[in-house]
C-alpha cells in the first residue's frame, strides 16, 4: 500500500509522463485525484494559519500520519471538528483534490 506521500509522487508522475506523451487522460487523472484527498491538507494547514489556529501543523498530522487513508470523509469530519468561524469552515470545505493547485 502506498503512503501518502507516494501517491502524491504517484500522481505527479503519472501527470508528467500524460503531459509529455502530449495527450492527457483525464479519467485518469480524475481517478488519482479522487484517490488522493491528503493533497488538501497543505491548503487546510495554510488557511489555519492565515486564522492564527494554535498548531495547524500538529493537527492536521494527527489526521494524515495515521495508518489510515485520508478519504474525503475523514477530511470533512477534521474540517467539521475545528475551533473556526462558519465562513472559514465553508472556505476549507469546497477545498477538493480536483481543484486545489498548490497556489
Amino acid at each position: 500500500m502506498l503512503t501518502e506521500a507516494g501517491w502524491i509522487c504517484r500522481i505527479q508522475a503519472h501527470n508528467l509522463l500524460v503531459c509529455s506523451a502530449g495527450f492527457l487522460n483525464e479519467v485518469a487523472i480524475s481517478r488519482d485525484l479522487d484517490n488522493c484527498w491528503s493533497v488538501v491538507a497543505e491548503a487546510i494547514q495554510t488557511i489555519l494559519r492565515r486564522e492564527a489556529y494554535p498548531n495547524p501543523y500538529e493537527a492536521l498530522k494527527a489526521l494524515t500520519r495515521t495508518n489510515q487513508a485520508i478519504t474525503e470523509k475523514s477530511i470533512k469530519e477534521f474540517i467539521e471538528s475545528l475551533e473556526v468561524s462558519e465562513d472559514v469552515k465553508n472556505e476549507l470545505r469546497v477545498i477538493t483534490p480536483h481543484s486545489y493547485t498548490g497556489i
